[in-house]
């Protein structure tokens, strides 16, 4: 039991003793439930034996003695924003300044200014994998993701197979016959919730998704894994894996029915889809566990929780693949943003 409530209590994709990283979600949870989710404050955290990680190992090695300098300064600043030990404190956050070196310019179309720097010359590069599995574009909501992906998968040339799902209130909900009466086909269309896919889903050959399910782990095909869209048939989605050991096999990914278990949605229903998102861009949570080298942080608005910023800031493979877009909610131009550390966390590690 004890074993079972470790990994029960952890969050799902992250490493089991990395602080650092985004705390396991508890719906509707204040400060103090997030904390005491976490598994440093379970009853059997006394029994355990504590290794601390003192390499960043996603860094790669610089040649140069000033590139070896820049690199370890560079991971000097991820792990002090995992641990809130830079910037100013601010109602239980801190605001800290982004390097100028950092910084993306917003040209007057901030998804723009991120096409331009994060996927040059993508129109040419679609049949690329390399090109495409060494780089995404992050971003705190889901609202934010969508409307970059819309943007990148228009920026592609061919046709567009439009796939759209068929929903229904599950019956084993007890007010099911009621609510499927109330809640009309439209409406359920109209659901957006993390972990499944939308009601209408725009795709091109070409295109770059994540899977949204485990399919066929032996073979790959994991919640998290990118794909590369080579051929769109009516039923199942050709693709090469992106990423992971089997990358560069050729898989079938079918329709599945998916049951969303976002607790803002208060009730059950199934959603039948192809088990896909679109990834030019993917939420920070989603990122974790990804290496990429070319990384875009598109923060429209802040971070909202413990570790998103230092899970952002840390997918990269160098330094100078990191770009930050930051939007001020005044004219002008900003240099700093928020960064949310429960220092709780830490307390008895």
């Amino acid at each position: 039991m004890g074993g079972y409530h470790c990994i029960n209590r952890s969050p799902p994709s992250s490493p089991l003793c990395t602080q650092y990283t985004i705390l396991p979600v508890i719906p509707k949870g204040s400060r103090q439930d997030v904390v005491s989710a976490t598994i440093n404050a379970s009853y059997i955290w006394r029994n355990c034996e504590v290794s601390k990680l003192t390499k960043n190992m996603r860094l790669q090695s610089m040649s140069s003695s000033d590139e070896s300098v820049q690199l370890s300064r560079f991971a000097e600043w991820i792990a002090n924003i995992g641990d809130g030990t830079i910037g100013d404190e601010v109602d239980d956050a801190y605001i800290i300044e982004i390097p100028e070196n950092m910084l993306i310019q917003d040209n007057g179309d901030p998804i723009d200014s991120f096409a331009q720097v994060i996927y040059p010359n993508i129109e040419q590069r679609i049949e690329d994998p390399k090109y495409l599995q060494d780089r995404a574009i992050l971003a705190p909501t889901l609202d934010v993701v969508d409307a970059v992906n819309d943007y990148m998968i228009g920026k592609l040339s061919g046709d567009c197979h439009k796939y759209y799902s068929s929903n229904t209130v599950c019956k084993s909900d007890s007010n099911g016959d009621m609510l499927g009466d109330v809640h009309t086909p439209e409406f359920l269309n109209s659901i957006k919730c993390s972990g499944v896919s939308n009601h209408e889903l725009n795709l091109k050959v070409g295109t770059p998704v994540m899977l949204l399910r485990n399919i066929d782990p032996s073979n790959g095909l994991c919640n998290g894994t990118r794909l590369l869209i080579i051929r769109l048939g009516s039923y199942v989605l050709e693709c090469k894996i992106l990423t992971g050991h089997s990358a560069g096999d050729k898989v079938l990914v079918p329709r599945l029915s998916l049951t969303p278990s976002d607790v803002r949605v208060p009730f059950k229903f199934q959603r039948r889809q192809f088990p896909v998102m679109i990834s030019y861009a993917m939420t920070i949570n989603k990122s974790q566990g990804q290496s990429l080298a070319n990384v875009g942080l598109y923060l429209k608005k802040p971070v909202f929780s413990h570790g998103q910023l230092y899970v952002a800031v840390s997918r990269v493979t160098n330094p100078t693949g990191l770009k930050i877009l930051l939007c001020s909610d005044e004219d002008g131009e900003t240099n700093s943003t928020v960064n949310v550390v429960y220092k709780e966390v830490f307390q008895n590690l």
